[in-house]
């Protein structure tokens, strides 16, 4: 996918192709050393060596290491977002079950495969962005402004409540089922998508 993250995360939004392309070429390359050597290890000249680009070309777009992990935890939701979007396209207009599945289980597979999800995914393991912005809030604005249309419902602060505390208890109990095993454990996934269903079912049915 060649999404890239939300101009503020950025010193300088890419403008042509090619600096767009090695925005992207950067922030693959930290996704991958986050993987192998994780936060404290990772440094902007690690990074741009591993992306082929001159150190310059990192700090063009980032002061540190914590904007560019935090431009990654953007590019995640953005690239969360259109995998939710693709998985619903099928699904029937109002189902807010297969919403719920089509969230939980897209978050589930980025977790497992995506690089360096799992220390960073949406801002959640490493705390980035500004403090006003706080992970969770941007999840569920996100899926309340994505959602609202499918769900034929108004995105009103109690659909963005409801939402929020949907993230919230999914992001712990996700965490737990990843704690108890690194592939993440079936038992407390399936508990998840209960507790999910049956809090949902009260505000969406």
């Amino acid at each position: 996918m060649s999404s890239v993250p939300h101009a503020t995360s950025l010193r300088r939004a890419p403008v042509q192709r090619r600096s767009a392309e090695r925005l992207t070429r950067i922030l693959d390359a930290c996704a991958d050393l986050l993987d192998e050597v994780g936060y404290d290890g990772l440094s902007t000249r690690a990074v741009a060596e591993r992306a082929g680009v001159p150190i310059g070309s990192v700090y063009r777009f980032f002061g540190n290491k914590r904007q560019m992990a935090d431009a990654l935890a953007q590019r995640n939701l953005e690239r969360y977002a259109e995998r939710v979007t693709e998985r619903l396209k099928g699904a029937r207009r109002g189902d807010w079950r297969a919403a719920m599945d089509a969230v939980l289980d897209e978050y589930l597979a980025m977790k497992k495969t995506a690089p360096g999800f799992s220390l960073v995914d949406f801002g959640n393991q490493i705390p980035v962005g500004a403090r006003h912005a706080e992970p969770n809030h941007r999840v569920a604005d996100r899926l309340t402004d994505l959602l609202s249309g499918y769900l034929v419902r108004e995105p009103d602060e109690d659909l963005r409540r409801t939402f929020l505390i949907a993230v919230e208890t999914a992001d712990t109990l996700v965490q737990l089922a990843f704690r108890v095993d690194p592939e993440g454990d079936p038992k407390v996934i399936d508990e998840t998508r209960q507790l999910l269903r049956a809090y949902l079912a009260r505000a969406l049915d």
